[in-house]
């Protein structure tokens, strides 16, 4: 649904910290002393991989799911979260880098949003955490803009044939936020209580928040 910007003009707020090289570098760096440590058997690779996991499907996704449960409870702050996602969210304490302009979508009984970066892996980190590694697979990237309901499928979601799918590109400017919808039955839960329900993937679009 959105220009991808990876060839805009370069937005000096927005440029990388480092070049490619300097990453690379860094990159060779890290895995040296990860390999050091676990040969010294201070710590195991499924250790490493365990904090890995941690951080992406629970600690990071914990602060977008409470930017979700915010806006199921307060009318005004979803009305300022889907006007202007980037100030909405920093209310709550999160913004910084890969999340300085940010878009929320809203997912209603008519229309499923689902979000993708098709030239590389650009990802909301304040609100999501760490990609998922499927999200920055040359197929869910290629795949999900000429097929999303195959994908969905794929991924465990069925959407029936009336529902309108949108897909999102985000990019080196834009990070895309799916609001899901509020799953029935918790009318009475707490702000806390939804937040828990709601899960990383429902808020890139490849699932549900189910009750």
């Amino acid at each position: 649904m959105s220009d991808h910007a990876h060839n805009a003009p370069p937005n000096p707020y927005l440029e990388p910290r480092r070049t490619q090289a300097e990453t690379r570098a860094l990159e060779e760096r890290v895995a040296k002393l990860e390999q050091a440590l676990i040969e010294k058997g201070i710590v195991s690779r499924d250790t490493l991989d365990h904090v890995a996991e941690i951080y992406e499907n629970d600690i990071g996704p914990m602060n977008g799911a409470r930017v979700v449960a915010r806006a199921w409870t307060d009318p005004a702050y979803k009305q300022r979260l889907l006007e202007n996602a980037t100030a909405a969210i920093a209310e709550l304490g999160y913004s910084g880098l890969q999340g300085e302009h940010m878009v929320v979508v809203e997912n209603s009984a008519n229309v499923h949003n689902v979000v993708v970066c098709t030239l590389c892996s650009c990802y909301p980190w304040p609100v999501l955490g760490l990609p998922p590694t499927w999200y920055k697979s040359p197929p869910y990237r290629s795949r999900v803009v000429i097929d999303p309901r195959g994908v969905l499928a794929e991924l465990g979601l069925d959407l029936p044939a009336d529902i309108e799918v949108r897909v999102w590109d985000s990019s080196a400017e834009i990070r895309y936020l799916v609001l899901p919808e509020r799953p029935r039955g918790t009318e009475s839960s707490s702000e806390a209580e939804l937040a828990a329900l709601v899960t990383r993937d429902a808020m890139i679009g490849v699932a549900k928040v189910e009750a």
